[in-house]
């Protein structure tokens, strides 16, 4: 019987330590992988927006989906917090960083600019999301344009409530006159139960400053 209860007892600490090396790989392993993703598509956009700076005005593009788009930044979450935008939204495009839902609209453009990202896993960059309050800015950068959202109201959905990305946020039959962004989220932290949406629009333009060359 004591054999029995040691090897019970043996068996039980070996499923833990398994479950937690899994749980550390899920919050930081994943973090490693998509830091190197963000950091490869950093020197592609860089790369790409260098090369056409001076082939006319274009200041958003289509590109390819699982590329780089364009980069957000939020001063509310810090200094740390810049990440290239991907186009896409499938599992392998978000384990590289937020992704813009294709045929949403672009940045600056009329309509509504989605972007989706994970909460806990894979650098977890919208991990504080729910942080963000009326008037906060979204700093979204183009080859030639940084377009500066407002951050205009929060809200928690279903999964299946998907009028938060028509162009005219949950109202899907209207036409958009207006140039909105949307980010959303898994909602709570460690869930998918729900969504957290922040619902946000344009409110100035400019052209985007190159940063210097080290």
């Amino acid at each position: 019987m004591r054999i029995l209860i040691r090897s019970i007892g043996e068996l039980c600490i070996t499923a833990g330590l398994v479950v937690l090396l899994f749980v550390a790989y899920e919050l930081w392993g994943t973090g490693a992988y998509t830091q190197a993703e963000q950091n490869k598509l950093g020197d592609e956009l860089t790369r790409s927006w260098n090369a056409g700076a001076g082939a006319g005005k274009v200041t958003t593009e289509r590109v390819r989906l699982g590329h780089g788009l364009a980069l957000i930044r939020i001063p509310r979450l810090g200094k740390s917090f810049h990440y290239v935008i991907v186009e896409g939204v499938s599992v392998a495009d978000l384990r590289k960083g937020p992704g813009h839902y294709p045929g949403t609209a672009m940045p600056g453009q009329v309509g509504n600019f989605v972007v989706s990202g994970h909460r806990t896993t894979y650098l977890a960059p919208f991990n504080k999301l729910g942080e963000l309050r009326a008037g906060d800015k979204i700093l979204i950068d183009t080859r030639a344009s940084q377009y500066v959202y407002e951050v205009t109201s929060t809200k928690v959905v279903r999964p299946s409530d998907i009028s938060v990305a028509a162009p005219v946020p949950e109202h899907p039959k209207a036409n958009p006159t207006k140039r909105l962004i949307t980010l959303t989220t898994c909602n709570p932290k460690y869930s998918a139960a729900q969504r957290l949406i922040i619902f946000g629009r344009l409110v100035s333009s400019k052209p985007r400053v190159k940063e210097a060359s080290s």
